[in-house]
């Protein structure tokens, strides 16, 4: 007996053994995607030299309009994304009319569109020489410029409005549904009026859902670089690469940097505390009376109006470009570059494929890491990891940078700057800091509707660790899985400032190309690869009509 004792001693050491290696590993692995903010974080620790001269040099001359122009940008998109997602959310839920149910999912479409590409194409179609002024002159007798150029602020509010307004769309119309609309039926059958119940119940209810869509919303503008780029808008983020690539100090760069991360940072606890106000007040709405919401019918000028208002950010943010698009595609027939399509095709697909797997491996890890142990050093790796959607791809570029230089001024014989630059390291790296986070999200919404119960059973049958997750968890976590690594896959593919610095050479990607064909003013050519993202950028909208179906019915 003393024999089988010991033995059992044995085995559980090596099992804690185990356990505490594994969150260890894990620990390491969090740290190593936090680098890039933890070596930003770390430049102000290098104060001094050159890096104090620019950064003075850039404060009393162009920091203060970079900080003008970025600020009265979000202001302009975060009116513009309210005014066009509460409506439209307000229409599909609290009324009734005519294609209705159509526009619930066609109103997230503009989902698929990347900003940038939206840029392009209205561009081409509303600048001097583009065919609706041209139109215009000649049906009017008119000459000269009709509106101002969009290559402007005003321009890439306007982009950035029609591209992002479905964050708020897509959460105000859930917080409608499952909170508001059951008490406006109550109040109608009390006698209030259709103004009184929009005014002092639906606004008032659907705001926590606004606020957090306002801040994604922000938080895609701040870390654009696409569309600031293309436009020639001095913001935060072209600021960035022009201290690192333009003045070569990558130190200025980083300090710069922070101050980008910290306004981000600041968004993401607006949306982490909206979120939560979401949460508690549909958990108060459903201990509440279960009235059935009925629709206002809407008829006459009033449902035209609805019908108008619905199509119109459809037309404007995904109909419209796509038909610039295909109209510019056309036009270059007889000179699609097939063969260079298919090579920028295959590194955008096998970057999107690996990054993907490795990002759904690490999100896996880590949620079966807390569910099963819950330690501090997996809750504490959770957290890290969780942060990096919200790192710009200008602060994560310069944040992998950084410590290569410090490494090759300690080691010059070092060939770490070949690794991260010569190779799809640093790339995949970079994609992994970004969109883990993604992977994250949707694997532990998964586990949320796994029972702990069924990890009881298991345990008691003998099923635990590797077991534990290949034969209970796994089968339970497939579509999760799936969608999880779809959305990283898109993301992937979308990417752009990370991909433009980091890049080995010949290895351009669909989203670079595009950019640097449309840069050119090469539209023709860049329509394929454009069109190309917006096709993939399809496959999540798909995925969340369907759900958005199924919640429904």
């Amino acid at each position: 007996m003393g024999g089988f004792y010991n033995s059992h001693d044995m085995l559980n050491t090596l099992a804690r053994h185990v356990t505490g290696l594994s969150s260890l590993l894990l620990a390491v692995l969090a740290l190593a995607l936090a680098l890039p903010v933890l070596a930003v974080l770390g430049s102000w620790l290098q104060w001094g030299g050159d890096s104090a001269g620019i950064l003075r040099e850039m404060v009393s001359t162009v920091l203060p309009d970079y900080t003008l122009t970025t600020l009265g940008l979000c202001l302009m998109v975060a009116l513009g994304v309210t005014v066009v997602g509460v409506t439209t959310a307000a229409l599909v839920t609290l009324f009734d009319f005519p294609g209705r149910g159509v526009f619930e999912w066609l109103l997230l479409l503009p989902l698929a569109m990347p900003a940038y590409v939206v840029a392009y194409a209205y561009t081409d179609f509303l600048q001097f020489s583009g065919p609706l002024q041209v139109l215009l002159r000649e049906a009017l007798g008119l000459q000269g410029r009709l509106w101002p150029d969009v290559r402007s602020v005003w321009g890439a509010a306007l982009v950035f409005t029609l591209s992002l307004y479905p964050y708020v769309y897509l959460l105000a119309r859930t917080a409608l549904v499952e909170r508001a609309s059951g008490l406006m039926e109550a109040s109608r059958l009390l006698g209030a009026p259709l103004s009184r119940r929009i005014r002092e119940i639906a606004l008032p209810l659907a705001r926590p859902a606004v606020a957090a869509g306002v801040a994604l919303a922000l938080m895609e503008t701040l870390a654009d670089f696409g569309v600031s780029s293309y436009f020639g808008i001095q913001t935060f983020t072209a600021g960035i690469y022009k201290a690192w690539l333009s003045m070569d100090n990558r130190i200025a760069a980083a300090q710069l940097a922070t101050v980008l991360l910290l306004v981000v940072v600041v968004l993401l606890q607006l949306e982490q505390r909206a979120q939560k106000r979401m949460r508690f007040n549909q958990g108060r709405g459903a201990r509440q009376g279960s009235t059935e919401a009925q629709p206002v019918q809407l008829r006459g000028a009033r449902r035209v109006l609805a019908w108008g208002l619905c199509s119109l950010p459809v037309l404007l943010g995904f109909v419209l470009p796509v038909l610039i698009m295909l109209r510019a595609l056309v036009g270059e027939t007889t000179d699609i570059p097939w063969e260079r399509f298919g090579h920028w095709a295959w590194t955008s697909l096998r970057l999107g494929v690996f990054t993907a797997v490795l990002a759904v491996g690490v999100a896996l890890a880590l949620s079966f890491s807390v569910r099963t142990r819950g330690d501090v050093l997996s809750r504490w790796a959770m957290g890290l990891v969780g942060l990096g959607y919200a790192i710009p791809g200008a602060v994560v570029v310069v944040g992998l940078l950084l410590p290569v230089g410090w490494i090759q001024q300690i080691w010059p014989a070092s060939s770490a700057g070949a690794w991260i630059t010569a190779t799809s390291l640093g790339l995949v790296w970079a994609y992994l800091v970004r969109f883990c986070a993604v992977a994250l999200q949707s694997v532990q919404s998964g586990y949320a509707r796994i029972p702990n119960t069924l990890d009881d059973s298991a345990r008691m049958l003998g099923v635990t660790g590797w077991g534990l997750m290949s034969q209970v968890h796994a089968p339970l976590l497939q579509r999760t899985t799936v969608a999880a690594a779809l959305l990283v896959f898109v993301d992937v593919m979308k990417e752009l400032p990370a991909t433009m610095v980091l890049r080995p050479f010949n290895s351009d990607t669909l989203a670079v190309v595009a950019y640097q064909l449309a840069r050119d003013e090469r539209l023709g050519e860049a329509a394929l690869p454009s069109l190309a993202l917006v096709l993939v950028g399809l496959i999540p909208v798909i995925l969340l009509s369907r759900t958005l179906r199924q919640q429904a019915h």
